[in-house]
C-alpha cells in the first residue's frame, strides 16, 4: 500500500464542469422526450402538433445495440426528396428502419409534401412520438411477415434501410419489403405527373451487394453515397430501380 492508496479520486474543475454539462443536457434531453411522448399519446391540439413537428432526428440518442447511426441532415434530405419526387395524393409511401429520414420528410415545407400517406415502420417505439399513432408501427425485421394490415401490399414507394449487414437481416428486411410493396401489376401505374408511382430504395452496405441485388432483382447501385453523422467507418451505397435528380445508376 503507496501513501496514495487512501487518497480518494478526484476531477479537475474543468473535467467536473464537463461532467456536470453533460448530465444536464441529458436531463434536459429526457424531459423533452417525455413532454413529446405524452402529447402524442393525447388528443393533439394545435400547440401540440406544433411542438411534434418540430422535433428533429437529434432529440433521438442513438442506441448503438439497435444499431442506430443517425444519417447526415444532407442525406437524409436527400433521400426523403427522392421519396416524393413526381408522387401524387394517392402515393403511399413507406420509410423503414430509417428514422432520420422521416424526420427530415417532417421538416419539409407542405407545398413540398405531396401526399399524407407517409408511414413510419420502426423497431424502437419511441420513435410513435416523431410519426404520431396514425403512422407509426412498430416493426422488426425477424418478422418480417408480421405488416400492419393497413400497408400490406399498398406501399407505392418504399426506403428501407435494414439495421444489420448479415445476410439473415438483409433477407428478412427484403421479405418484409416485399410484403409491403404493391402487387406486380399495380407497379406499372404513373402519378399525375406522369412519375413511375413505384419506386423502391434500399440503402445499406457496399459489401452487401450481392445480397441486395439478389433480394431486390430490380434495383441497382447508384452513385449516391449516403453519409452518417457519427462517420460510420462501413461504406454505404444507395440501392434503388430508379434514377432521379439526386442520382443515375452507377454501373452504366
Amino acid at each position: 500500500m503507496t501513501e496514495f492508496d487512501d487518497e480518494p479520486l478526484s476531477l479537475s474543475a474543468h473535467a467536473l464542469a464537463a461532467l456536470q454539462e453533460f448530465a444536464a443536457e441529458e436531463k434536459q434531453r429526457v424531459e423533452k422526450f417525455e413532454s413529446l411522448y405524452k402529447a402524442s399519446e393525447d388528443k393533439f391540439d394545435e400547440q401540440q402538433q406544433a411542438n411534434l413537428d418540430d422535433i428533429k432526428i437529434d432529440d433521438f440518442k442513438e442506441d448503438w445495440q439497435l444499431s442506430q447511426f443517425w444519417y447526415t441532415d444532407e442525406t437524409a434530405r436527400i433521400l426523403g426528396k427522392a421519396l416524393l419526387e413526381g408522387a401524387d395524393e394517392n402515393t403511399v409511401i413507406v420509410v423503414a428502419s430509417a428514422p432520420s429520414v422521416y424526420a427530415a420528410i417532417k421538416q419539409f415545407p407542405q407545398d413540398e409534401i405531396p401526399t399524407k400517406h407517409i408511414y413510419l415502420l420502426e423497431y424502437d417505439p419511441r420513435f410513435k412520438v416523431l410519426a404520431g399513432s396514425e403512422h407509426f408501427s412498430t416493426y422488426d425485421y425477424h418478422k418480417p411477415d408480421d405488416i400492419p394490415k393497413h400497408l400490406r401490399n399498398k406501399c407505392h414507394r418504399l426506403l428501407i434501410d435494414p439495421p444489420f449487414l448479415e445476410e439473415e437481416c438483409q433477407t428478412k428486411s427484403a421479405q418484409a419489403a416485399k410484403n409491403l410493396l404493391v402487387k406486380e401489376d399495380e407497379r406499372l401505374e404513373r402519378t399525375k405527373s406522369g412519375d413511375k408511382k413505384y419506386k423502391l430504395i434500399s440503402s445499406t452496405g457496399e459489401r452487401v451487394y450481392e445480397v441486395v441485388t439478389k433480394n431486390f432483382a430490380d434495383t441497382r447501385v447508384t452513385n449516391f453515397y449516403p453519409e452518417h453523422k457519427n462517420g460510420l467507418s462501413n461504406e454505404f451505397r444507395c440501392y434503388a430501380n430508379f434514377e432521379s435528380s439526386y442520382w443515375k445508376f452507377a454501373d452504366n
